[in-house]
């Protein structure tokens, strides 16, 4: 027999037509085992997990669709230890069943880390290193000395502390600086809207330091942002280099910040920079 003739045989054909049956069938069972194992087309919202505790969302019939993994832990001790404080993804956020959600809650402990050696760094490297320490910057007093933002004394709650100490993580130090020879004053940063963590940035790098801390609504220092500032902002103004800005926090919650933030005129050029007097000068954030 041919092979043309074969094709053309009931064998053939019958053996064809079972082999289309049978793949149909395969493949009909394989999407279905997908779309089951997958949860194709079924959505649901991601609850707000923050405030509960990990054992509170595993106990609760709320969060039972969904899987929790703790990625991240923060040490802050206006908040419950072991409360939730981030999520991803979002609250209200559409997700298939059992998508893993992840989680960073307050630490009950704080982290210890080893003081670092600022001596002799220019302060660009001193906050660099603190930040990779988990340090927070704090006061900065200068002083009369020959090395302009030089790093002369490390400071730890006002008593000079070693390196090789070890320290809570985010414990503030503050630091003595070389005033240096000759400079300038500082132009006024435009810190409204910022976390506390970067105006904190942009006051070091500019060679000046906070004040006083209000928060207009409660002490939450995850989402406040900066909602004031004393002196108040303007784009002319000058600052002593180490002078101190007070900053007025307020909480992102039913806040909006993109129209108050029209408000300000950040748009004119700076004003010039002028030079100080000798016998008063002071470091430019430019020599450091």
């Amino acid at each position: 027999m041919s092979v043309g003739e074969f094709v053309k045989s009931r064998l053939f054909i019958r053996h064809f037509l079972i082999s289309v049956v049978l793949t149909a069938i395969i493949l009909f069972g394989i999407f279905k085992i997908l779309a089951a194992y997958t949860f194709h087309g079924r959505e649901v919202v991601v609850p707000d997990c923050t405030g509960f505790t990990l054992s509170e969302i595993k106990t609760s019939p709320t969060f039972n669709d969904f899987d929790f993994v703790v990625v991240d832990s923060v040490y802050d001790p206006q908040k419950e230890k072991g409360t939730i404080v981030t999520q991803d993804p979002l609250p209200k956020s559409k997700v298939k069943e059992h998508r893993k959600i992840y989680l960073t809650v307050i630490a009950s402990v704080p982290e210890k880390v080893s003081m670092p050696d600022l001596k002799d760094l220019t302060l660009r490297q001193a906050i660099a290193t603190l930040q990779t320490f988990g340090l927070i910057i704090g006061k900065m007093e200068y002083v009369p000395d020959i090395g302009t933002n030089a790093v002369l004394r490390q400071l730890y709650q006002g008593k000079e502390v070693r390196p090789g100490t070890m320290l809570q993580k985010g414990a503030v130090i503050d630091l003595v600086l070389g005033m240096g020879i000759g400079g300038s004053r500082i132009q006024m940063p435009f810190l409204i809207g910022m976390s506390r963590s970067e105006a904190l940035r942009v006051l070091a790098a500019d060679s000046l330091y906070v004040g006083a801390e209000i928060y207009t609504d409660h002490k939450d220092t995850v989402s406040a942002r900066v909602y004031k500032q004393s002196p108040d902002y303007s784009s002319g103004l000058l600052l002593n280099v180490g002078q101190s800005i007070d900053l007025y926090y307020k909480s992102d919650a039913g806040f909006d910040w993109g129209t108050y933030l029209k408000t300000f005129d950040t748009t004119r050029k700076s004003t010039p920079v002028a030079p100080r007097p000798a016998q008063k000068s002071t470091a430019t954030k430019d020599e450091f």
